[in-house]
């Protein structure tokens, strides 16, 4: 449900390069480092470059606050400078800036992405939230989307105008972020992946020029930008396929179940999921374990809550196994499709999308639940209830299940996201207070405890992380694909649009300054 956009180098330069020209300023190995910027002094030297409707400001600024707000603050960046471009030319103006002197940059949208590498970043936000327009082509089967725009907005606004697209579950996350790491979301099952309904996009490379990406204009770029796209560009706007918006209604259905229930609870999804055979219109559910003090202090609740695109009847017939296990709470409605969200607990104002937590997270990939390796990630949780009820009290263990049609009946070769037959996304999500390093040190080991017990649970598949719900920690071949003919792929794009990985902040494929 989360992440963030990054830049890429034109083959064009490289080309000069081979030939012998002299190496352009802005691709030298930068002699000096400019750790501590002057927000006067940007302003005096960018201001002149730039349309008069950019804004740069510091820390000193009431807006600086606000627009670095971040999500998770585990591994924050330092953002020195925030800079809000007027135009989108104002961008290119911005990066031939940085590259000139030796100034980081990171384009940021709504602020979701997580990852430790994150924490490494030091220079100048680029905002990309005054670029937030919609345009609906006259076909009616695509429309431009700025590359500020959120998936509450997109929802809401394509659905007044009788369409939808392929979003994200959480109306607070960006569209680009998720959409550049392939983008699981409630349609996929009908539509695919977010990245799956890319047309083209318009990206800012690491020299400041503007390309357009399509399937005949730097078709290699489209191909990474489809999965790795936050190690390549700055997308100031993309042409994402559209549809008609289909039933009027959708239902949902929220549960609790006590844990005494978890064999029947995940039997029933096991059946019901059947390896990837979902119903397509039972479009997303997703629950797990928390602590609940109304229903019990001793023990993980197990809450789940799904989303059907139809009616009543057919839901609830497909729920029947669900709704014959003795639950706690058992509430269910009909609701216009931008109102899922707020059904389900992931609306704007709602508690998953509160800024300025610090969150430690892991992740895994699956095909079915092992019922023993949920039997002991929940007796790891209740134990945790009496041990360190403090570190219990934030922590949440989330399954995610989508009906997955589409993403399995795309050729998984032509887009750079590697792991289609993972039918389930398993997050874990640790609130802790601040300044406690006790606490933190016992989150990270409960984190990685759960995911190695997923993982231990699927013998013979390898290890998969979902490149928006990594943490920064794991291997590269875990994030981007075991194959090695992707990693080849990729590292030779990074090679050639970017030799100095400049993009190196949201989960990188090389690591460190230099890309090899």
């Amino acid at each position: 449900m989360k992440t963030l956009v990054s830049l890429v180098y034109v083959a064009a330069v490289l080309q000069s390069l081979v030939g012998g020209a002299s190496v352009p300023r802005q691709l030298e190995k930068f002699p000096t480092t400019r750790r501590d910027l002057n927000t006067t002094q940007i302003q005096r030297e960018l201001g002149s470059k730039v349309s008069d409707t950019t804004v740069i400001y510091g820390p000193e600024d009431s807006r600086y606050e606000n627009s670095t707000a971040r999500w998770s603050i585990y591994a924050r960046p330092r953002i020195q400078v925030v800079i809000e471009p007027g135009l989108v030319s104002d961008i290119s103006y911005i990066v031939e800036y940085c590259n000139a002197n030796s100034i980081e940059f990171l384009a940021i949208n709504c602020g979701h992405g997580s990852t430790a590498s994150l924490g490494s970043f030091n220079g100048i936000q680029i905002n990309m939230a005054p670029f937030r327009d919609i345009t609906i082509r006259p076909s009616g089967e695509s429309a431009w989307f700025g590359g500020g725009v959120y998936d509450g907005q997109a929802t809401r606004y394509l659905w007044d105008q009788g369409y939808v697209t392929t979003t994200g579950a959480c109306n607070c996350v960006g569209m680009l972020g998720p959409g550049l790491g392939g983008g699981h979301g409630p349609l996929e099952g009908v539509y695919g992946l977010i990245s799956d309904n890319f047309r083209q996009l318009n990206v800012i490379l690491a020299n400041g020029t503007a390309i357009t990406v399509n399937s005949t204009s730097h078709a290699d770029l489209l191909w990474a930008m489809k999965g790795a796209g936050h190690n390549f560009g700055i997308v100031t706007s993309f042409e994402l396929n559209i549809f008609p918006r289909g039933p009027d209604l959708w239902h949902y259905h929220n549960y609790i179940w006590r844990g005494s229930h978890l064999d029947a609870v995940f039997t029933a999804f096991n059946n019901f999921h059947n390896n990837g055979s979902t119903p397509v219109n039972m479009t997303i559910n997703f629950g797990g374990f928390r602590l609940n003090t109304s229903v019990s202090t001793t023990d993980p609740i197990i809450w789940w809550t799904f989303a059907y695109r139809g009616s009543a009847s057919e839901a609830e017939e497909l729920l029947a196994p669900f709704n014959a296990i003795e639950a706690v709470v058992s509430e269910s409605g009909d609701v216009p499709y931008p109102d899922v969200s707020f059904a389900q607990g992931n609306g704007e104002t709602q508690l998953l999308c509160q800024d300025n937590e610090i969150r430690i997270t892991s992740t895994a990939g699956l095909q079915v639940y092992n019922l023993t390796a949920e039997h002991i990630i929940y007796d790891g949780f209740k134990r945790r209830i009496i041990s360190n009820p403090v570190l219990a009290a934030g922590g949440g263990i989330l399954h995610e299940g989508y009906s997955t049609e589409a993403v399995d009946n795309k050729n998984g070769d032509d887009s750079a996201y590697p792991f289609r037959a993972d039918h389930h996304l398993m997050l874990v999500q640790i609130v802790i207070p601040p300044n406690d390093k006790s606490i933190e040190r016992e989150a990270w080991k409960w984190a990685r405890e759960v995911r190695d017990q997923w993982n231990a649970g699927q013998p013979g598949r390898p290890v998969n992380t979902y490149v928006n719900y990594a943490n920064g920690y794991e291997a590269v071949e875990t994030i981007y694909g075991h194959e090695p003919w992707r990693l080849e792929r990729l590292r030779g794009l990074k090679r050639e649009y970017d030799p100095q990985n400049r993009f190196r902040f949201f989960n990188p494929i090389v690591r460190g300054k230099g890309g090899n």
